[in-house]
């Protein structure tokens, strides 16, 4: 009985079928509802947050406009008198004092130059032309009105607490070959002139200058373009900037790349003003000078002994005169290459001769600095050999004439687009370059100056930081 009742089933509910249905659809409208809510809820939030992004945006640039506003103008109330900031016109240039030197420094020098030779009115002597000339083209540069300076990279101020640099204008070349050629033209009353006690009393001179003291020379710029000039007190005078033609003579803690600037000799023949081309140049290598020179000069000799004989070489001895200064230009405006030996020191300015006459220089010097090498490219209108391979029998005349027509045409070309660098007297030309490097030298000035205050301890022993040591023990022949 009891097992029947309990496997008897219950009665179904008459709407115990529909139930599921019923749940089905409420489940489904709950998830369209939360779908609709969450999708509206997403629309708000986006439109109220571009709006208050709009908005932040707008006044944040309206506050930092403002503040920029007030921080320019408390910038223009404090002035910041030492702080460099950008400038227009003329400030953007270096500003230069030019020293108002005693004239036994200047043109003193060239009234004895002029009394060594015999010359009694001295009212009408003038700078003599000769290959160092530069330091005189500078000087007549800054004794110009500033008007007639228009294009120069450098202003001319009166004020010298308004200059960056102070331009020393000695005439320290010039000096050098003062001493009478013929002492008895000079009247035994007068002294024979003295380049170190020039130098010494230069140094004196400028050792009592206030602006000299200052900065211990360093923001000076001294022309020393012979390779002995200043040679007595250079030791007074590292500091300044020196304008020299080459390191030859100069120590590494007296001169560097980093602090001087090199300059080029001035040229000694007349510039070649016809077009480019071979045809009218016959001779393959012309050379003519000193044979016999010191130090590293000596290769000139041995070049004599492998070349004279040669085939379109002309190579003959000469000193400057004019006879051979005519001589020599006939020589360069009419051969295709031009030899260019180290001197006494590693330059000479018949490099600068060859380039003025197109001819294609052939330098044989290891250890040559050349002028404004930051914007010329040797390479493209000089070729380099080192010593040891120049000296090879047959060596460089086969190396000149296996160059083409073409490339000697590219080399001239080259040249005739920086023959300008090469002309004191061009008005957009070395001298105005000079001035560009020497301006560019000032930020290193200023650093120099002021690591020089804050040091509290010298060691002498040790090369100072503007010093440069190049590497050179890797030479090779660049066509």
């Amino acid at each position: 009985m009891i097992e029947k009742l309990l496997k008897t089933k219950k009665p179904k509910s008459p709407n115990s079928s529909k139930f599921p249905q019923i749940m089905t659809r409420k489940s489904s409208l709950l998830k369209r509802t939360l779908i609709l809510s969450a999708f509206t809820v997403l629309i708000i939030y986006v439109s109220f947050n571009t709006f208050l992004s709009y908005f932040t945006t707008t006044a944040t640039a309206g506050v930092s406009a403002t503040t920029s506003s007030i921080f320019a103008e408390q910038i223009s109330r404090e002035n910041f008198q030492d702080f460099p900031v950008k400038a227009t016109g003329n400030e953007r240039k270096v500003r230069v004092f030019m020293h108002d030197l005693p004239k036994k420094f200047t043109t003193g020098i060239i009234e004895n130059h002029g009394l060594a030779r015999g010359h009694s009115n001295l009212s009408k002597v003038s700078y003599p032309g000769h290959q160092h000339m530069g330091e005189w083209y500078l000087y007549s540069d800054l004794s110009r009105p500033e008007s007639d300076r228009v294009g120069s990279p450098v202003v001319k101020v009166n004020d010298p607490e308004e200059a960056d640099l102070f331009y020393v204008p000695v005439f320290s070349s010039l000096s050098l070959t003062v001493n009478p050629v013929q002492v008895g033209k000079v009247p035994v009353s007068d002294p024979v002139y003295s380049d170190e006690k020039m130098q010494d009393e230069l140094v004196e001179w400028l050792e009592k200058q206030e602006y000299w003291r200052r900065n211990n020379g360093r923001d000076h710029v001294l022309f020393a373009g012979d390779p002995n000039a200043l040679y007595r007190v250079l030791d007074r005078v590292k500091n300044a900037v020196l304008l020299l033609s080459d390191f030859g003579r100069v120590r590494s803690d007296q001169g560097s790349l980093v602090k001087d600037v090199i300059v080029p000799y001035a040229h000694r023949i007349n510039v070649y003003n016809g077009d480019i081309g071979v045809d009218e140049r016959k001779t393959l290598l012309f050379f003519m000078g000193n044979r016999y020179r010191k130090d590293g000069g000596k290769i000139r000799d041995m070049l004599f002994q492998l070349l004279e004989k040669e085939e379109d070489v002309l190579i003959s001895h000469g000193t400057q005169s004019r006879e051979s200064r005519r001589t020599a230009t006939l020589g360069m405006h009419t051969s295709k290459f031009c030899l260019n030996p180290a001197g006494d020191t590693p330059s000479a300015c018949r490099l600068f001769d060859s380039i003025v006459s197109l001819c294609v220089p052939l330098i044989v010097s290891d250890s040559i600095e050349l002028p404004f090498e930051d914007v010329i490219d040797y390479r493209k209108i000089a070729i380099f050999v080192d010593t040891e391979s120049s000296l090879k029998p047959g060596y460089l005349v086969k190396l000149l004439r296996a160059v083409s027509t073409e490339r000697i045409l590219e080399y001239q070309k080259e040249m005739r687009e920086v023959k300008r660098y090469f002309e004191y007297s061009d008005p957009n030309g070395t001298v105005n370059e000079i001035w560009r490097e020497i301006g560019q030298k000032l930020p290193l000035i200023q650093l120099m100056i002021n690591r020089e205050k804050r040091l509290v301890k010298r060691d002498s022993t040790e090369p100072d930081c503007s010093c440069l040591c190049t590497n050179q023990s890797t030479l090779f022949t660049s066509l």
